[in-house]
């Protein structure tokens, strides 16, 4: 009898694979990031988990078993959710893996950008002893996060920490816990000139595609800070790039960009009230073990049962 196949296009260490053979003792599971280990059983698998561009064109294939696909990452915008969608393959996301280590790297952005921390590390190079302007404070300001999921609501509990007044904008004006005010994404503009730091950690779909413009910088504080660990679309950089040119926002952190890596000629590099990281936000020690145990195998579980998968499901028309 053939055995039923799941492929994990990652390495995973022996603890967490152990965790998925017992529930699947059955099964033929493959793991390995070298695709020559996997490639030749593509049409078998069942369950893939890890996203690849190599994986679609088999996915497709008529006599393809797949049936459900785990990715690995929080966003869904690189996987051609249509062509999944009429093949009604389910596919479920990472999303609540990064909560803890992007919400830490947004708020290592909005400190670093308050008290002028990447200013001062440059002098350290030159070793120039100098005050370079500072003043501002973080406690008691207004922030506005842009997407209030798993991510947003954790920078949601950490601003509440610091006295931080919250406002949150999402679909809905259902209340959320460490959030004073929320309002819908039609209201977004109405939320920008209340804000001394706006958060974005939205997924890129087709209606956040572009959604921060010129006119949403002009509307923001000039003083204000803008930090964007959603993807690099949801932002017009060239529009971004002449408001920071042009003293219309106070300055930005940006782990995502439109075109990655950054372009060297990019004037963002050069400017003294911009932070790059190199989309590593999320980067954890605890990642695998995350997506692995609180995603995956409860999903598997119920999987094996023949029930519908509990947690993560994208929905295709949504786009996450």
């Amino acid at each position: 009898m053939t055995k039923r196949k799941l492929i994990i296009t990652r390495n995973l260490n022996d603890t967490l694979l152990n965790n998925i053979n017992e529930i699947i003792p059955d099964w033929e599971v493959v793991v390995s990031k070298d695709p020559k280990a996997w490639e030749h059983i593509l049409s078998e698998a069942e369950i893939i988990a890890g996203w690849t561009k190599e994986i679609v064109s088999e996915c497709m294939e008529k006599d393809s078993k797949l049936q459900w696909l785990q990715t690995w990452s929080a966003g869904v915008n690189s996987v051609p959710l249509q062509a999944f969608s009429s093949k009604k393959i389910s596919i479920t996301s990472a999303n609540g893996v990064h909560a803890f280590p992007i919400s830490e790297t947004i708020f290592a952005l909005l400190l670093a950008l308050t008290r002028k921390i990447h200013t001062y590390v440059k002098n350290q190079q030159t070793k120039t002893w100098e005050n370079a302007g500072l003043k501002l404070e973080l406690h008691r300001k207004t922030i506005g996060i842009i997407g209030v999921g798993a991510i947003g609501k954790e920078t949601a509990k950490i601003a509440q920490a610091f006295g931080m007044k919250v406002l949150g904008v999402r679909h809905s004006y259902k209340e959320e816990n460490n959030v004073d005010e929320m309002y819908t994404t039609e209201e977004l503009n109405l939320v920008l000139p209340q804000c001394d730091y706006v958060v974005i950690t939205l997924p890129l779909t087709k209606d956040t595609y572009r959604l921060f413009g010129k006119e949403q910088f002009q509307l923001m504080k000039n003083s204000a800070f803008l930090v964007n660990i959603g993807r690099g679309d949801i932002i017009v950089e060239k529009e971004l790039i002449e408001a920071l040119q042009n003293d219309i926002i106070g300055g930005v952190g940006l782990d995502v960009f439109e075109q990655e890596p950054l372009s060297e000629d990019s004037p963002l590099w050069e400017m003294d009230n911009v932070i790059i990281t190199p989309h590593t936000a999320g980067a954890t020690e605890y990642y695998n073990e995350r997506l692995i145990n609180d995603i995956f195998i409860p999903n598997l579980k119920s999987y094996v049962r023949g029930e519908k998968l509990p947690i993560n499901v994208v929905d295709f028309q949504k786009g996450y």
